[in-house]
């Protein structure tokens, strides 16, 4: 029997949340799963009783277009902070990256949807494709996002 299709987009991310849920455990932090998404928090990773992290996550799943390999395109960030951590990944070169929200937000770093319904938000492209090549891979100005889960996260705390 074949690869199974995924049934929908939603089951993907949500597929995908627990996929990177389990590289945080696996990595050893302490991660609380939120039972509602309603303000862009997936999960929390705590570090102390007085330090944590709001994490969101976003994937793209490699069914996608190639040239969309690592497009986030409706990034909503009401309240950046650094502590409020984007973990993006892509399926078709099997890469995350590890960024504060504060980073995102800066000029030059992401595009702010300037009009329209979705006026505000943030669109990033983490990677690059070459239809040549037939070939993605890591845009260089985000390669020091990449695997950094500890340098934005802190390395995992041994709690009591």
């Amino acid at each position: 029997m074949g690869r199974r299709r995924y049934r929908s987009s939603a089951s993907f991310g949500k597929r995908q949340e627990f996929a990177a849920i389990g590289e945080l455990l696996r990595r050893g932090y302490d991660v609380y799963l939120t039972l509602v998404d309603d303000r862009g928090i997936d999960c929390v990773i705590r570090q102390s009783p007085r330090r944590y992290f709001d994490v969101q996550i976003k994937a793209r799943s490699k069914d996608c277009k190639p040239k969309n390999a690592g497009l986030f395109p409706l990034l909503n960030i009401r309240d950046p902070r650094r502590n409020y951590v984007f973990i993006f990944y892509s399926e078709h070169i099997d890469t995350y990256w590890t960024i504060p929200s504060v980073e995102i937000v800066k000029p030059g770093f992401a595009n702010q949807i300037k009009s329209g319904p979705n006026k505000g938000k943030f669109r990033l492209m983490l990677t690059n494709y070459s239809a040549k090549r037939d070939c993605v891979t890591p845009r260089p100005k985000y390669e020091k996002w990449i695997n950094v889960f500890g340098r934005v996260l802190g390395e995992p705390a041994e709690l009591d």
